[in-house]
């Protein structure tokens, strides 16, 4: 219909700026006309690539990952890469098996959250030659290419400044460290915080939960149930410190005047709550745009390749007060 040979079409459809204004516009006009679609298959066959990226994710549910995803999958669409997303429900060997799924859908690239998995995968990936970059998570000796942060520094540069404002009786709300190294740096980093001033975080004082509103709320019941009541909860994300604000309200104890409460990520919920919430900023959308950078010249294998760590800051808001205030 065009008047042009299959290669002209090829070109047209893979690289126009080969081709002229005119003859470009008659091949546009045939693709119109007969609602044309590249046959996917047969493009991954002649080029032993399918220009598509996996990124296995914990949970569409919660929103600390939407923002980097989203810069994520920007990132990619410039570059012409398609992104395709499973989740894993914090499971390790649900993870495991959507990366084998991946895998088997022939994907360029992967990207995982965080580093904690068995190190039998790894060396799958690594036999298979398949580039993958670690997100969320960041540590100097790393041995994968990582785009991150230090959860545990983050994590303690919060503790420290609620024992700064003077609290003492402190508790926390993590996620279930499990098969989660980030949830597990965050507990370790209010464990130095609290270690620096004598104090410890046990049994008595740490609830492990899932990544829910409820779960947050009743871990908040059973710790504001102790004697002495902490007057500060340290929490492991932001959607566990909002369930923990509406359980003090439940309670009818007033925050932060009866009991302190921090989160962690800064996601839009922590400015709606009330109090605002005092929380950890994280850079998310600039992970996902790093992330697929270091993704697209791994795949590209064009020359070395820097992980790179970014910085967190503390947000200070109405939930966290000195005790008492």
């Amino acid at each position: 219909m065009a008047g042009v040979s299959t290669a002209t079409v090829s070109r047209v459809l893979n690289e126009p700026e080969r081709v002229s204004a005119k003859t470009r516009s008659r091949v546009e006009a045939a693709v119109a006309h007969f609602d044309y679609t590249p046959h996917f298959g047969g493009r991954a066959l002649a080029s032993n690539r399918t220009n598509t990226v996996g990124a296995v994710i914990p949970t569409m549910e919660n929103a600390i990952f939407a923002r980097g995803l989203q810069a994520l999958q920007e990132a990619l669409a410039a570059d012409g890469v398609t992104l395709v997303v499973a989740t894993s429900n914090y499971d390790p060997e649900r993870e495991a098996e959507q990366i084998r799924v991946l895998l088997g859908r022939g994907v360029d690239g992967l990207v995982l959250i965080g580093e904690a998995r068995d190190p039998a995968l790894y060396a799958m990936l690594e036999r298979r030659g398949m580039p993958f970059v670690l997100v969320w998570s960041w540590r100097p000796d790393c041995p994968w290419p990582c785009v991150g942060f230090d959860n545990r520094a983050a994590a303690r540069a919060m503790a420290e400044r609620v024992l700064d404002l003077g609290h003492r009786h402190i508790a926390m709300i993590a996620g279930v460290t499990r098969g989660n190294d980030r949830a597990a740096a965050r507990v370790e980093g209010v464990r130095d915080a609290l270690a620096g001033r004598g104090l410890r975080l046990d049994e008595s004082n740490l609830i492990e939960t899932p990544y829910h509103l409820e779960a947050g709320a009743q871990a908040a019941r059973r710790l504001l149930a102790d004697s002495p009541r902490p007057t500060a909860i340290v929490c492991g994300n932001d959607v566990l410190a909002a369930g923990a604000l509406t359980e003090v309200r439940g309670l009818g104890l007033k925050a932060p005047a009866d009991v302190s409460v921090t989160g962690f990520d800064d996601i839009d919920l922590a400015h709606a709550l009330d109090p605002s919430l005092t929380t950890v900023h994280v850079p998310h959308r600039r992970m996902g745009q790093a992330a697929a950078k270091l993704l697209l010249r791994l795949r590209a294998q064009k020359g070395e390749t820097t992980n790179v760590v970014f910085e967190t800051a503390l947000v200070e808001r109405g939930s966290l007060a000195p005790p008492g205030k």
